[in-house]
Formats: structure tokens, sequence, C-alpha cells
């Protein structure tokens, strides 16, 4: 009978800001049960958009994905919360860092890092061109 592997418990981020809290469903699984890598990049897409909309202020758009790391599996029911800070303003572009825990549906209270991931998003005109962050938003 072989054991299965528990990963130890983490402790949420301090230094970046919650941004996303969702839980997915059975909708959400691949073959094996556990929740598609792809359902769970498109939901750091969104979560790591949210603090580069307060220094861009208007349309934008990823433009990389510079790593992603699957460290556990997410499981249907889980809990996630999606934490991210800001790593870098450029003068079009900017660069986040996301990680997401996930809280076990039978095991609350206690939270597993699931992945991380850094982006990089940029700012567009009307155009899809890209353009300037306002530099008053720019964090100090």
């Amino acid at each position: 009978m072989s054991a299965v592997f528990s990963p130890p418990p983490a402790a949420l981020p301090t230094d970046k800001e919650l941004v996303l809290k969702v839980i997915p469903m059975p909708a959400d699984t691949n073959g094996n049960g556990d929740i598609f890598g792809g359902w769970v990049m498109a939901q750091v897409d969104l979560a790591g958009s949210v603090l580069p909309a307060r220094y861009i202020q208007g349309r934008m758009a990823t433009v990389a994905v510079n790593e992603f790391i699957f460290k556990q599996p997410v499981r249907v029911g889980d809990i996630l919360s999606f934490f991210s800070s800001i790593t870098r303003v450029g003068n079009t572009s900017v660069t986040v860092e996301v990680e997401v825990y996930a809280e076990r549906f039978t095991d609350q209270g206690r939270y597993v890092k699931v992945t991380e991931a850094r982006l990089t998003y940029v700012a567009i005109d009307d155009q899809g061109r890209p353009r300037p962050v306002p530099k008053h938003n720019a964090p100090g």
C-alpha cells in the first residue's frame, strides 16, 4: 500500500495582495480528475491583471508568461486564493508575480501552495499599440 504524498502546510504570503478567490468545479477537470492546467492558467492571468490595471488605467494585454510552475495538483472543491505583487513597472509594461494557494475542501484552514507565476502586461491604446504607463501611477 503506497502512502499519499501530502505537502507541508504553507503560510499565506504577507507581502502580496489577495486579488482573487475561486472554487474549481467538476466541469474544470482533466481525465485524471484534477483541474486542467489551462483553467488554472486562465485564473492566474485574471488575478495577475488586477494590480497592473491600477497603474495602466486603460486597455492592456498579457504579453508574456515569463514563468509558470505547477507545484501541486488542484482538486475539485479546493478554495483557491490568488496573491499578487508588482515586481517591475517599465515604460509600457508591468510585471507581476502571482502565487496560488489551495485550501483543501476536506482540510480547511490548511493551505498548500499549488502554483506560482510571473506575467507581464503591456498598456495598449485603442489600436492595440503599446502606450506609456502613466508615470503618476507608478509605485513610489
